[in-house]
């Protein structure tokens, strides 16, 4: 035996597991009791051990900015932060639109040996919104979706072709929503905010109108559609108007917890695409994860070095990190307050976006593959930027104080991370 996890609350909302007693853990997988001797042995006494969390959308900089992330401090960022699994982006440069990109980043992953990281291949060439890329290929070496993320596919022929394209291959097209032609030079939300502030908005329209058009072409293909960060009560009516078994959304933690009054400090660390929305979209969008009507919550980790957010609010990039706050900042502002459960929080940091990638994760069954997170739920800790694995600081929830730390990540049945401590034992 490899692993025993001993006096643990063991917590699987898919499969119908609260209780306390003992994991083992054989081969990478859940073991069933075994008599023999295990190599390594966690106490996990006044402890909760979760399925890994599983983000589907992050950005890892690699290859082209690293000095905002790479690879190694993404990865650890993650694990960090209680996640064994993360989809990346294709807005590197160059873009994941080839097979040579996609490889390096799976290469480059397997090498640094923390959580597991899949390619999300670029759906059109150069991220351009031109020509389709060469989507067959880059499914074939490990690409687990298509997105243009960062870049709204503002060609409805071209977003069908790629819907059409999802249905062989079974992955999704993930949409950046945002009509361009409306939100650029935007700064933040439009309304009465940015109008105190002097700041030309972003309206909410920008991104329903882009929701309604692919899922109506959703609707015509049949292809499989995943809308992300979605931000605005307008799109989650939407989305209830039109639900169906293969258009899935997400929305992020600071879309589930902040509102527009936060930029009044004029605070560039909460400057983001799509912008924070107003207090009621905030509202209905924490009622439309807690009905299910927004399956996932993905943290949209974009790291930018500081050179690039500590300028004026309209100059600042836009972008903020995610990957070791989502948890934490989830856990003590919706699950303490009673908003949304404990096991609705795992179901959508866990088992759905595993389900809705096609990734054999998220459970703590017999024979599931072992990657888990083992939390301190009684614990707090205040956001420092000091505290940070990622290369970037960038955090909208800086100074807060959160309870719930991860002490252990277990990747393929190994312990990645113990109590602030990497440990790269390979794959």
């Amino acid at each position: 035996m490899d692993l025993k996890i001993k006096n643990i609350h063991l917590f699987d909302p898919l499969n119908g597991i609260d209780e306390v007693g003992t994991l083992q853990i054989e081969k990478g997988k859940v073991a069933k009791d075994s008599k023999s001797s295990a190599k390594q042995e966690i106490d996990g006494k006044g402890l909760y051990l979760f399925p890994g969390f599983v983000d589907v959308h992050s950005h890892f900089r690699e290859p082209g900015a690293e000095d905002a992330e790479t690879i190694e401090t993404g990865s650890k960022a993650a694990v960090k932060g209680g996640y064994t699994t993360v989809c990346v982006m294709p807005n590197t440069e160059p873009p994941i639109d080839n097979e040579g990109v996609a490889r390096y980043i799976k290469e480059k992953s397997e090498k640094v040996g923390l959580c597991r990281v899949f390619p999300i291949g670029a759906v059109t060439k150069g991220r351009e919104g031109k020509e389709l890329s060469e989507m067959a290929h880059l499914f074939e070496v490990g690409c687990v979706a298509f997105s243009d993320d960062g870049n709204c596919i503002m060609d409805s022929s071209l977003m069908r072709n790629a819907l059409e394209y999802s249905k062989l291959f079974k992955v999704p097209i993930i949409d950046h929503p945002e009509d361009t032609n409306l939100s650029k030079k935007g700064q933040m939300h439009e309304g009465a905010v940015s109008t105190s502030l002097g700041f030309k908005g972003i309206p909410d329209v920008s991104e329903s109108t882009i929701v309604a058009r692919d899922i109506l072409l959703s609707e015509f293909t049949q292809g499989r559609l995943h809308l992300a960060h979605i931000s605005t009560a307008t799109s989650v009516e939407l989305i209830k108007d039109w639900k169906r078994d293969n258009i899935t959304s997400e929305v992020t933690p600071h879309h589930l917890l902040l509102c527009d009054e936060e930029i009044r400090n004029f605070d560039s660390n909460k400057k983001m695409k799509p912008p924070l929305r107003t207090r009621y979209d905030v509202e209905v969008l924490q009622k439309a994860i807690k009905e299910g009507l927004i399956e996932i919550v993905a943290t949209d980790h974009a790291p930018h070095p500081d050179y690039k957010k500590e300028l004026d609010f309209e100059e600042a990039a836009f972008g903020v990190t995610g990957l070791e706050t989502s948890f934490a900042a989830l856990y003590t502002d919706l699950v303490k307050p009673g908003k949304i459960t404990l096991g609705k929080l795992i179901e959508v940091l866990s088992s759905t976006p595993s389900r809705v990638f096609n990734l054999p994760l998220g459970e703590l069954r017999e024979g599931a593959t072992a990657d888990f997170t083992i939390m301190d739920l009684k614990s707090s800790r205040e956001v420092n930027p000091e505290d940070f694995a990622s290369k970037s600081k960038n955090s909208p929830f800086l100074g807060r104080k959160f309870e719930g730390i991860v002490r252990y990540t277990i990747v393929n049945g190994k312990i990645i991370y113990s109590n602030g401590d990497f440990i790269n034992t390979g794959r």
